[in-house]
């Protein structure tokens, strides 16, 4: 059965009427945290799980290790036959076997005698600690000990790494690589992760290329596309798709009807003549928001289609990356179980100089850091994509400011998260 298009709120044709009232940020944050939850899990091999999100809480079916082990190649010993042993006065003991990694010992310690031992190797039964070679003179059958031991040094006690039955990581964790480890060393195969995103990318535009081509005539290359595919992907998603759709009502329409659960829409997102994508999501779905007060990206949109979450991307490039960063991006984030904070790293710094801004909306301000000092380079010009490429990063000033006298510390959010 085909999915039901419904109209959540009444439609309105707003190509050619303006804005008749722009949200604020924080308006449409709340907006995507209401209709914004992870989704449901699914199970994937532990081996490839690096990155993907634990939809629960891991325990350990076992000791981490299951034995006593040497942590150091040496003797296995009773401790209490090194009492006194030194460097001018050793303690001989003789020596009755071996027992390497992997292997099962075939003899026990008693008193007075030790085993040789590499590191790894489980203890043999009667021994409590080890005595490393460098503390010991030997010979075949016997080994004179230089240096006393203490009961359990050099020896790994069960479930020293990892007890058994212990919360080993908690529902929410993005897995690294040191987790995939872990989860190995305690024989765990498959795990529940937050299923990922799938995202479709739609670029409106007669006039685009696809990327990969040269400009030609009045024409130019589709440039959001790949940089929105590389957004969503560091953010968590699967691209499904990513199509240049010409500025035709039912091109948009058939693309949105396409499964995703998210539909990025660049270009079209205004109220111009081609800007045909809001007044099709008002018809076919609900335009929760359309016009945000901030700069850049002020026409930015979102609203749902079916039961997919629709955002309205500007096609100006740097509105179209402040568009996503602030609001698809964190819809994304949140329905793969990630945090929906911002995915770069922060650093307090002076401002080298005033950075204006007009109360009344948010500003997205790219910044160089020179000497250990913010510098403004841009905070208009959104088409100049490589105004980015120049910055280290970017400054928000909130709705409520004017901008910040030189010397003002200030929050930079670095592009470079390596």
């Amino acid at each position: 059965m085909a999915e039901r298009e419904t109209s959540h709120t009444p439609f309105q044709d707003v190509r050619l009427h303006g804005f008749a009232r722009r949200k604020t940020v924080a308006e449409a944050w709340q907006w995507i945290d209401s209709v914004t939850q992870p989704l449901p899990s699914e199970w994937v091999e532990a081996a490839s799980a690096s990155g993907r999100v634990l939809a629960e809480p891991i325990t350990s079916p076992v000791d981490v290790p299951m034995f006593a082990r040497a942590m150091m190649d040496g003797y296995a010993v009773q401790a209490r036959d090194t009492g006194g042993a030194s460097a001018y006065q050793s303690v001989r003991l003789r020596v009755i076997g071996q027992v390497l990694p992997g292997q099962t010992p075939s003899v026990s310690v008693t008193p007075g005698t030790a085993v040789r031992i590499m590191t790894g190797a489980p203890l043999p039964p009667g021994a409590d600690a080890v005595v490393p070679f460098e503390q010991t003179e030997g010979e075949a059958d016997t080994v004179a000990v230089v240096g006393e031991v203490v009961p359990g040094k050099n020896v790994g006690r069960p479930g020293e790494d990892v007890a058994q039955g212990s919360l080993v990581f908690q529902p929410g964790r993005r897995l690294r690589p040191q987790d995939l480890g872990v989860l190995a060393s305690i024989g765990v195969a498959r795990v529940p992760v937050i299923r990922r995103p799938v995202v479709r990318i739609l670029v409106t535009g007669d006039e685009l290329l696809p990327a990969g081509q040269q400009p030609e005539g009045y024409r130019i290359v589709d440039a959001n596309g790949p940089m929105l595919r590389a957004l969503a992907t560091r953010d968590g998603a699967v691209v499904a798709s990513m199509e240049l759709i010409p500025d035709q009502p039912q091109a948009i329409l058939d693309a949105l009807r396409q499964p995703a659960d998210v539909v990025l829409i660049s270009g079209g997102s205004s109220v111009g003549q081609e800007d045909h994508a809001p007044s099709l999501l008002a018809r076919h779905g609900e335009l929760a928001v359309h016009g945000v007060a901030m700069r850049p990206s002020s026409p930015a949109g979102m609203g749902r289609f079916q039961e997919r979450l629709v955002f309205l991307l500007p096609g100006n490039p740097v509105s179209c990356l402040c568009a996503y960063d602030f609001f698809a991006g964190r819809a994304i984030r949140r329905l793969g179980g990630r945090s929906a904070d911002w995915p770069y790293p922060c650093r307090r710094l002076p401002l080298a100089r005033k950075l204006v801004s007009l109360a009344g909306r948010v500003d997205y301000a790219r910044v160089q850091i020179r000497n250990g000092q913010v510098e403004p380079i841009a905070v208009s010009g959104a088409s100049i994509l490589s105004s980015t490429t120049r910055a280290d990063g970017f400054v928000i000033v909130p709705q409520d400011s004017e901008g910040y006298p030189p010397g003002a510390e200030v929050d930079v959010y670095l592009y470079d998260t390596g």
